[in-house]
């Protein structure tokens, strides 16, 4: 049971704990619960030190607080968990705290500065993605025109040449290369084009870019699912969904060489700011796949336009994917490294409210 007088503390969103000035824990929030992702029962059976892998900055903050008789502030500090692999950025402040019958305790808040750093990645993709939309639509306004001439002009060029059959070879390439091209503005252009929407299960999606993988790589690739089959519908057109982890997957498989493991999972995700607009319930799609990782030279930028770590590729999966996943209102970014490449994509669910 917590100490009465602390009984306040339950109702902040700030997580909250105190110690004495062995570190011995008297006190947690529900807000630290959630953050440790750890029962308070749990944690104060531990000293505050023990919560955390060894930090010296935090141990340093705890005494000169308690000896100073002053608060403390740390503006930005990295604490990695005991419990988990999770690695923590929060602004930290240590206030000392007197009580006759306890002695010196330290009133510690640990404010998670992840969300924030997580806001301002999103408003910058959704900035960058803006740019880079226009860009291409005005590119491939550009192109698309002169590669209509282009074929025209092969065509006139190839009936003219009836009594030269060894030159028909070059006028068909001509055409050939401006027809692809001709696709390759198609795509371009595609996230521009209406769509129309409705109620979807996104396991349904998941379905089918699983069968295409599996059917393209038969022998060597595992496609595991690890499905929430409670999540309700979301509002979505199911041909873009299809289209964005496809493309994902095919990033995947083709990191992989078609050996190697994918898992497909499905979570929901809570009070979650998506596109400037808070959500209570949104879907968490993360596509997971066990390959070399994401090359450390375009890391920064993958998802711009003609962007790709392979010679044969068009650089445009990922881009279409985050321009689908922005009209949906939703996000999209990846954590990767040697062994285990994570995309994770969120789209506000139908059932939920916004304010």
């Amino acid at each position: 049971m917590p100490i009465p007088s602390f009984a306040g503390l339950e109702l902040l969103d700030t997580p909250v704990l105190i110690c004495d000035a062995a570190a011995s824990l008297r006190f947690v929030n529900p807000a630290c619960e959630n953050l440790l992702a750890l029962g308070s029962r749990e944690m104060l059976r531990h000293s505050l030190l023990e919560l955390f892998q060894p930090s010296s900055a935090l141990q340093q903050a705890l005494s000169t607080a308690l000896q100073q008789g002053a608060s403390y502030i740390e503006h930005d500090l990295e604490l990695k968990p005991q419990h988990n692999d999770a690695v923590l950025h929060v602004a930290l402040s240590i206030t000392p705290i007197d009580m006759d019958a306890e002695g010196s305790l330290a009133l510690i808040e640990l404010r998670p500065l992840d969300q924030q750093l997580k806001i301002a990645n999103e408003e910058r993709l959704l900035l960058q993605h803006q740019a880079n939309r226009e860009l291409i639509r005005n590119l491939a306004h550009e192109i698309k025109n002169p590669l209509g001439g282009i074929r025209g002009a092969a065509q006139l060029l190839e009936h003219e040449l009836s009594d030269r059959p060894e030159l028909k070879e070059y006028t068909a390439v001509i055409t050939e290369e401006a027809l692809r091209l001709q696709a390759l503005v198609d795509r371009l252009l595609a996230p521009h084009r209406s769509h129309s929407r409705g109620p979807i299960n996104i396991h349904e999606v998941l379905e089918r870019v699983r069968s295409i993988a599996l059917a393209q790589h038969p022998q060597g690739l595992a496609v595991i699912r690890d499905y929430d089959t409670s999540l309700p519908l979301l509002s979505a057109d199911k041909e873009q969904l299809i289209q964005v982890v496809l493309n994902i997957v095919n990033n995947a498989v083709q990191a992989l060489r078609g050996q190697g493991r994918i898992v497909l999972r499905t979570r929901v995700a809570r009070q979650t700011t998506l596109a400037r607009k808070r959500h209570q319930l949104a879907l968490k799609l993360q596509i997971i796949d066990n390959g070399p990782g994401v090359p450390d030279d375009i890391r920064d930028h993958i998802f711009y336009p003609l962007v790709t770590g392979r010679a044969e590729g068009t650089g445009l999966g990922l881009t279409l994917a985050q321009a689908f996943v922005h009209q949906h209102g939703g996000s999209i970014e990846f954590e990767s490294r040697p062994g285990q490449t994570c995309f994770t994509v969120l789209l506000p669910l139908l059932t939920e409210t916004t304010n």
